[in-house]
């Protein structure tokens, strides 16, 4: 049974996905557009911030990797040990240890030895660190506020709530035999867009998945 569907309204700006959609439907007649039409929004405007994130950090005359250990200290405090950067970053002791050391001689953090175990080396957010972790992080926010600035608030806060029951099923032990996901980090503010798909979404997926864009049996 073909899922029922509402026509867009003639007046409703349309946008890329939109073309998207209505080319793939006469491939695959049982596509929910609706489904389809989500995903790949959420994986466009994913890619953008992305973009905008990545062009922040080099305005900034930061490298990715320098940016992502900033923002792992700033997420703790400020001040971390470098094993918990590690963990947070999901590196070698070596790859670490290089980094701080970069880090260090442009005076973007600090190693000093721990107060409360003197084998033990703490390092720390210097204010010049602070600052370019800062201004980095700030682009992508203008972006997102401009972006969902179109949204009322109490749009916004419907958004969210929505993303978060996708999320939340995302999140779930899949059933037995199903595909798993990867386990999700705990994301400090400003991580949402350091994880974007590449290339472009010009394909539906092909695998037919329980419901969308194949009917069971289809």
């Amino acid at each position: 049974m073909t899922r029922a569907t509402h026509p867009a309204p003639a007046d409703r700006p349309r946008d890329w996905t939109d073309g998207h959609v209505e080319r793939w439907r006469p491939v695959l007649p049982h596509l929910d557009p609706d489904i389809e039409g989500a995903v790949t929004r959420m994986i466009k405007l994913t890619r953008h911030l992305a973009r905008v994130r990545e062009q922040g950090v080099a305005d900034y005359d930061l490298q990715k990797h320098e940016f992502d250990t900033l923002h792992g200290l700033a997420g703790r405090g400020g001040r971390a040990t470098p094993s918990e950067l590690r963990a947070d970053l999901g590196l070698a002791p070596a790859s670490v240890t290089g980094r701080l050391e970069a880090l260090e001689r442009r005076g973007f953090v600090v190693r000093t030895p721990s107060s409360d175990d003197r084998r033990r080396v703490d390092v720390e957010l210097t204010e010049a660190g602070r600052t370019a972790w800062r201004q980095a992080l700030d682009v992508v926010g203008r972006e997102e506020r401009r972006l969902l600035g179109v949204l009322a608030p109490d749009e916004r806060r419907v958004l969210s709530d929505l993303l978060r029951r996708v999320l939340l099923a995302a999140e779930e032990e899949p059933p037995e035999g199903g595909p798993r996901a990867a386990p999700a980090a705990a994301a400090a503010p400003g991580d949402r867009a350091a994880g974007a798909w590449t290339g472009d979404r010009s394909e539906p997926r092909t695998e037919p998945p329980a419901t969308g864009w194949h009917e069971p049996g289809a």
